[in-house]
């Protein structure tokens, strides 16, 4: 069961109205599966995902693209584990982030395509969150590059 807060905005003696915290309880008729089921399940959602991502996300792409270069030259160069397993680690982030940002995009879209200021800052900050990813890719890939 999931229980979800609820606002109601209640009269009062002044007439600005007095906000009360509620509880909501909802049962989502979505989470009824346990076990095997719901990995099979849970992995088909996340295939499903990643192939509309690569179809639909050009942002994606190129980061596949990206990964695609540079994660052999991260098992090709000379380097420790720790830091041939960060080089990996920091590249998928990128392909993390732009999943994220793209989920972002897609709520924002499906509630209004009307400019809105909100809208417009929930963008932002997922693009800045993809600009952060790819400036600690950068910072990483040169500290090990060059020491």
């Amino acid at each position: 069961m999931l229980s979800l807060p609820a606002v109601c905005r209640l009269p009062s003696a002044s007439g600005s109205g007095s906000i009360l915290l509620m509880e909501l309880s909802v049962i989502s008729p979505y989470k009824g599966k346990t076990g095997l089921r719901r990995v099979i399940n849970a992995t088909g959602y996340s295939l499903a995902g990643l192939r509309t991502a690569f179809r639909q996300e050009a942002a994606f792409r190129s980061l596949v693209a990206l990964n695609v270069v540079l994660l052999p030259i991260a098992f090709w160069l000379d380097v420790s584990r720790g830091e041939r397993a960060l080089l990996v680690a920091v590249c998928l982030l990128s392909l993390v982030v732009e999943l994220f940002n793209a989920a972002i995009e897609a709520v924002v879209d499906r509630i209004s395509l009307d400019w809105h200021e909100l809208s417009k800052n929930a963008k932002d900050l997922g693009s800045a969150a993809q600009f952060v990813a790819m400036f600690i890719i950068a910072a990483v890939w040169g500290v090990v590059l060059l020491g």
